[in-house]
């Protein structure tokens, strides 16, 4: 019953601001005839709510976790403070990707991050080539960076390693050899 009577006064005290208030507004306008207009404020801008974590997403080992995708390649991709030590299914990256090209590609987000060899990288990627493969892996760091140090979102996105590479194999289409290409023609 206490609550009630509280809340019922508490009604009763805001109707009578609202009577003053509204007493108050009535006799604005002759005021206002006589006195300079003067800017109201405006309403308060609503911030934009961000999806992107501001403190870092770890889980109780210690690690990241991200999955980075890249043409048909899907890879899942942990890291965690460590020595710089990179493995790929189970293998050194050095084993697994053995052209130089494909380990620079896993070594641009920590290079651009300013982070060579802070972080083990331990990822298991599926389907697609070596070159997907790397680029899914890639993708995978990059992200997993940013839940790992929220701060380094703008120097990895600035470069582009944040965007998903959409571009896939186009379907064959009916009609065609190939997805474009046509069959040979004979004249004759």
């Amino acid at each position: 019953m206490a609550e009630e009577n509280v809340t019922l006064e508490n009604l009763k005290a805001a109707m009578e601001g609202k009577a003053a208030e509204a007493e108050a507004a009535a006799a604005a306008p002759v005021a206002e005839a006589e006195a300079p207009v003067e800017a109201q404020p405006e309403a308060p801008v609503e911030e934009e709510v961000s999806t992107t974590p501001t403190e870092p997403v770890i889980d109780e080992h210690g690690r990241s976790y991200a999955t980075g995708k890249r043409k048909d390649a899907v890879a899942r991709v942990w890291i965690k403070p460590g020595l710089g030590k990179i493995t790929v299914n189970g293998r050194e990256v050095e084993r697994y990707f053995a052209r130089p090209v494909l380990q620079m590609l896993l070594q641009q987000p920590f290079d651009v991050a300013d982070r060579s060899g802070q972080y083990d990288v331990m990822a298991t990627v599926t389907g697609g080539g070596l070159s997907g493969q790397a680029g899914a892996v890639r993708h995978g760091i990059s992200k997993a960076l940013t839940y790992f140090e929220p701060g380094l979102r703008p120097a990895l996105k600035k470069e582009g390693f944040l965007t998903r590479d959409s571009r896939v194999v186009e379907r064959k289409k009916y009609g065609r050899r190939k997805a474009r290409r046509s069959f040979q023609f004979s004249k004759r």
